[in-house]
């Protein structure tokens, strides 16, 4: 029986997050204002992960994430959530300790054997992070979702979080942008062999970098990049740190077959919601087309590490992407003092 998943989605993988704005109006009445002092990160900055302080050597990092079908191939699905859903903690510094499934299946739609080939290809991207998935949960429901519980484990004082910027620190990307794009071109029949293939090449690369991070004191802040995309991210890590930054769009690494997807008009609802919650907030450069900030605002799905470290460690931070196989790493700009903003150059 051939199934295609995306049919079931009303807005695949990240871009099917709810809009910043409205997350913000939702959140803005929980009643939790205050934390216990071994709860080193909750939810003050919108950062990556909770960690929780277990002893002076050792915190606990804990984080969910899970989504509808990006792809049709069931066990692409199951890797690409389960990458992007780890990545949470290799962005807190963190090393992961093992996973949880979370599991939501239409069961009168989709045969037994789709539904456990998703779960392969979470249990493919476990075993390549050396974790078990030891357990979860399932429920029958109109939608395929899948994603993981993430549990890892830092130091606690080798925590990175979103809120460290420092002025003057240098940006770091470590994939390039564009998943939403291709996301966006594969429903519309139109994606090309070599895009899918760049598409499941990112998306389901561990952002294993994070743990070398850890221990690199002049690594200031780390966040990665999905759903909000990088300007929504980045902002992310303007608010906690108090700072504004820059970006020069000509040093974004970017995915060749998504820049001619978008210029042709091609791209999700999730980043038109995403600019219209952020965009009082970016300025951008006159000459900068409709299509390059159709780019800053793309949902990522299982995104790049977005590091801000101090303009000395920058060499050794790209070595370290390069060296994990993030080839197209790139410097993309500087944080800056002033207002939490971000200005975009060509």
């Amino acid at each position: 029986m051939s199934v295609r998943l995306t049919q079931f989605s009303h807005g695949g993988g990240c871009g099917c997050k709810i809009a910043p704005a409205v997350l913000a109006q939702l959140l803005a009445a929980s009643p939790f204002k205050t934390f216990p002092a071994d709860l080193l990160v909750g939810t003050e900055t919108s950062d990556d992960a909770a960690v929780y302080r277990l002893n002076p050597q050792q915190a606990i990092i804990a984080t969910t994430d899970f989504f509808t079908p990006i792809v049709d191939n069931p066990r692409d699905f199951g890797r690409i959530a389960a990458a992007n859903a780890l990545s949470d903690v290799y962005a807190m510094g963190g090393r992961p300790l093992f996973a949880l499934a979370l599991v939501g299946m239409p069961l009168d739609k989709l045969p037994p054997e789709v539904i456990r080939e998703i779960l392969a290809g979470g249990e493919e991207i476990c075993t390549a992070a050396g974790i078990p998935i030891a357990g979860g949960h399932s429920i029958d429901v109109l939608e395929p979702i899948y994603g993981l519980v993430g549990i890892g484990l830092v130091h606690p004082d080798q925590i990175k979080r979103n809120s460290g910027a420092q002025a003057g620190d240098a940006l770091i990307l470590g994939k390039p942008l564009g998943i939403g794009i291709l996301s966006a071109a594969l429903k519309k029949e139109v994606l090309s062999a070599a895009g899918y293939t760049d598409m499941l090449r990112w998306t389901t690369q561990l952002n294993t970098p994070g743990c070398a991070f850890a221990s690199m004191d002049e690594v200031h802040a780390v966040t990665d990049v999905t759903g909000f995309g990088l300007a929504g991210h980045l902002l992310e890590i303007c608010r906690g740190s108090q700072l504004g930054a820059t970006l020069k769009f000509s040093q974004l690494p970017l995915i060749d077959e998504a820049i001619r997807h978008a210029k042709a008009g091609i791209v999700t609802g999730a980043s038109a919601r995403n600019w219209s919650g952020y965009g009082s907030q970016i300025t951008l450069a006159p000459e900068l087309a409709e299509w390059q900030q159709k780019i800053l605002a793309d949902p990522q799905t299982s995104g790049g590490l977005l590091v801000a470290c101090a303009p000395a460690a920058a060499d050794a931070v790209l070595a370290k992407f390069k060296q994990e196989g993030f080839e197209s790493a790139a410097i993309i700009g500087e944080m800056l003092s002033g207002i939490p903003r971000v200005t975009v150059d060509a």
